[in-house]
């Protein structure tokens, strides 16, 4: 399957935030969304899940546009910046509604074992980050958009997840942001920079230098 957005357009009153946008994305390749804190990036997901409309926008699903947003597609799911779970739900509930198994999540990862009967709101911020993240990957969903699913949680579990969108990416599109660019740059197969309103296809990693994004890479 591929997924592209196309010509987008967005502004915030009338200051232009994104213009011309293409992004390109494939089942089997993990899609990578770099720039600048609010370039629009999350604006950027949202556009394409359809929480947020701007001037102009075109969706195409192996070349055939969708004019519904794609929130209301059964093969879609998407991590928001922001908790997305309710604070006074159990774990072991939470699990149940998504139909992802507690017993093999709280086996390969002995930290959270003792969190079943806990609810959501008790966990640390990583915790809960941790826990959506995998959560919206392990979900039979095809195409999968992740906005900053690094932040917060340690260097332990950043790897984890990183692990855990190489187990399950053969099957999926998967589009993510995060503003750690590094592990960003280690996980994806594609990677866009979000630059002057427009994206732009990197390449070769030094490109991320001569846009300015980064020092050295």
């Amino acid at each position: 399957m591929i997924f592209e957005i196309d010509n987008v357009e967005l502004y915030f009153k009338s200051k232009k935030i994104l213009n011309g946008i293409y992004l390109k994305a494939e089942t089997g390749k993990v899609t990578g969304i770099l720039g600048r804190n609010g370039c629009g990036k999350s604006s950027l997901l949202d556009i394409a899940f359809g929480n947020l409309k701007p001037k102009y926008k075109l969706v195409r699903i192996d070349k055939k546009p969708i004019l519904k947003p794609l929130y209301l597609a059964k093969n879609v799911m998407y991590l928001p910046q922001y908790d997305f779970v309710p604070r006074n739900l159990k774990i072991g509930k939470l699990f149940k509604l998504f139909k992802i198994d507690w017993i093999n999540f709280s086996d390969k990862y002995k930290n959270f074992s003792a969190y079943k009967n806990h609810k959501f709101g008790k966990l640390s911020g990583g915790e809960r980050r941790f826990i959506e993240t995998y959560l919206v990957l392990k979900c039979d969903k095809d195409l999968v958009f992740l906005d900053e699913p690094f932040n917060g949680i340690s260097p332990i579990l950043i790897d984890d997840v990183k692990a855990l969108i190489n187990e399950v990416k053969n099957k999926k599109i998967i589009i993510l942001t995060d503003h750690k660019y590094k592990d960003v740059i280690e996980i994806t197969d594609e990677l866009y920079l979000l630059n002057n309103d427009s994206t732009f296809l990197i390449k070769n990693l030094n490109q991320l230098e001569d846009y300015g994004y980064v020092t050295q890479v």
